[in-house]
């Protein structure tokens, strides 16, 4: 006989769940257990104490944030038209997650509030073992969580109102008893990466970049177009590429875990959350709301064409255009974007992502991690014949980057360094006697059956 322990009932039925299913029947649940509401001939008032996560359930939710293997660098590396070398190394990293990104970006970091406090999760490196075993779930949870606030971040009583709130929302979200996650997509590293991805492409086809916010004026790149490494012809707007279609990670993201909450037998729910200049802590809003996340904040000194490039009238408006760009937490940057302050220019923080990817400690230099993707020897025949960036592309990027940020005093300048979707996710255990009394389907068998599977 097998001396293993019994697999954990909730973890079992998880595993079982069909993904059609689970699919089909998802639902938002927006009444967590031990919630009243004021609805009319509606209302309802909840018997039930409220009832948190427990351990277990929560570390299945962090899983689903990080890291689930290696991804594959499965892409050409010549034009099949001339045979000619074409870029083939785009990642920033190798380390994949439960939905895409980017160039494998992975820009999104997620934070956890929950009765218990406020906690950023780390992004773990892949592990060999189970993942999805019970204790393998449990110490990568502790392991990711950083605790910022020793308290479930939110404003103070009384001021839930907008701009903290939005509408309804204010009357069932955060509340005691449930978790939340929130993501932020650091946009500043990808788009330096994006930038010099673009510039890879065939001679005729790389694109002029402008800056619409300055006239349409070349962005820094007079020289590459003079030299005929950029086509004057092919005119690309700052503003165009914005986000580098980075931000579109935290909505996959949240999309997987809302699933397996509801596979789960949770209620998940994606919302507005509190309001992202409040809840980062933009200095505009500080003095009323406190610090909360306490992120870095830039404000960019006041420049006369500020009157026409971005609207803001007078230095003391100068806050308008303030964005987050980073986290500290006890000394740590926890999240530190590619730009001034944490780089001294934006060429050295070219150089930076460059280093990080093809330096001697670079991700490109990471023979083990190609071997585990890789078999019979061909990790080493992707890495010799893969093509990096040219020094051009380097060069032309570290230009236009140096022209965003010395022109507009910030980087980048038509997003913010760390973007805020401005949804979080709240899950929680389900106030099942509501949707028994008022709905015709409102649970499925896994919330009927969620406190025997999950004691």
């Amino acid at each position: 006989m097998s001396d293993a322990p019994d697999p954990h009932p909730g973890l079992a039925a998880l595993l079982a769940k069909p993904l059609l299913d689970a699919i089909w029947h998802r639902r938002t649940h927006r009444v967590s257990r031990g919630s009243n509401l004021a609805a009319g001939g509606m209302s309802y008032h909840s018997a039930n104490p409220r009832a948190p996560l427990g351990p277990l359930e929560e570390a299945v939710l962090i899983a689903l944030t990080g890291c689930s293997g290696l991804t594959m660098p499965d892409r050409p590396f010549n034009d099949p038209r001339d045979n000619k070398p074409i870029m083939a190394k785009p990642n920033v990293n190798m380390a994949g997650r439960t939905a895409g990104s980017p160039d494998n970006a992975q820009g999104t970091h997620f934070f956890l509030i929950n009765d218990s406090g406020t906690y950023f999760l780390r992004k773990l490196p892949p592990t060999p073992d189970a993942v999805f075993s019970e204790t393998t779930l449990l110490q990568r949870a502790e392991q990711a969580k950083v605790k910022v606030l020793d308290h479930r971040i939110d404003v103070a009583e009384g001021m839930r109102d907008f701009p903290a709130y939005l509408d309804s929302n204010r009357f069932l979200s955060n509340l005691p008893g449930t978790t939340i996650l929130f993501p932020v997509v650091d946009l500043s590293h990808q788009y330096i990466n994006g930038l010099m991805y673009l510039l890879t492409q065939p001679a005729g086809a790389r694109p002029t970049l402008v800056d619409d916010r300055n006239f349409y004026r070349p962005a820094g790149v007079q020289k590459w177009v003079k030299n005929g490494f950029l086509n004057k012809d092919i005119k690309l707007p700052l503003g165009a590429i914005a986000q580098m279609r980075t931000q579109i990670e935290a909505d996959l993201l949240l999309q997987n875990i809302f699933l397996t909450a509801d596979a789960m037998g949770l209620g998940a729910w994606i919302h507005a959350s509190l309001s992202p200049p409040v809840l980062l802590g933009d200095p505009k809003f500080s003095k009323k709301y406190g610090t909360m996340l306490g992120f870095d904040f830039v404000t960019p000194k006041w420049k006369i064409a500020d009157i026409w490039r971005w609207q803001v009238p007078l230095p003391r408006y100068a806050n308008l255009r303030a964005h987050p760009v980073g986290l500290r937490h006890k000394g740590e940057a926890l999240i530190k974007g590619s730009c001034p302050p944490y780089f001294d220019s934006m060429a050295e923080a070219v150089d930076d992502v460059i280093a990080a990817k093809f330096g001697p400690k670079g991700i490109y230099h990471d023979t083990a991690t190609f071997e585990q993707i890789y078999k019979d020897g061909f990790a080493e025949r992707y890495l010799h014949d893969a093509s990096d960036y040219p020094s051009d592309v380097i060069d032309c990027a570290r230009d236009i980057c140096t022209y965003i940020h010395a022109t507009h005093g910030r980087f980048p300048a038509h997003v913010d360094t760390i973007h805020v979707p401005g949804v979080w996710l709240q899950v929680h255990k389900v106030e099942t006697e509501y949707y028994e009394r008022f709905f015709r389907d409102g649970l499925t068998n896994a919330h009927r059956t969620h406190d025997t599977n999950w004691p």
